[in-house]
């Protein structure tokens, strides 16, 4: 008896676990109408590489503390050639990562709120062209009508 109370009592906080880790439904994605007012160039940091560096030059750290003394002194090397190559790897990424070329484009909604987005060049563009605006934050797009 103690067993089968103790198989429905597992059985049911399985069930509310289960439930807890279910994503809730999400909402349709965000489209709006409107219309340009003014589209200026802007630079968009890269981050298409962020860290790589960083891990590489960890990497390359650890291999070269490794080939020094042996030990705890093999040991310690390893450490500062970690931590020195990853400094080092994070600079030579960030001296290479060029930024994007992108436009910061004004559009005034049909309920009259100014958007402004900024996001990769967009062939086609123009002022007082009408267009949507999808999404929101730093997810939303211009993309023409």
């Amino acid at each position: 008896m103690t067993m089968t109370w103790l198989t429905r009592f597992a059985a049911v906080l399985m069930a509310l676990v289960l439930a807890a880790c279910a994503t809730p439904a999400s909402a349709p994605p965000e489209i709006r109408m409107g219309r340009i007012e003014q589209i200026q160039p802007a630079s968009i940091e890269s981050d298409s590489h962020a860290g790589v560096g960083a891990v590489l030059g960890g990497l390359a750290g650890v291999g070269l503390g490794s080939l020094i003394g042996g030990g705890t002194g093999r040991d310690v090397a390893m450490v500062v050639g970690a931590i020195g190559g990853t400094v080092a790897g994070s600079q030579v990424a960030r001296r290479y990562d060029r930024p994007v070329q992108g436009q910061q484009i004004f559009v005034r909604t049909q309920s009259g709120v100014l958007v402004v987005v900024t996001q990769p060049v967009t062939p086609g563009l123009q002022v007082g062209q009408r267009v949507f605006i999808q999404g929101s934050g730093e997810g939303a797009r211009v993309v023409p009508q």
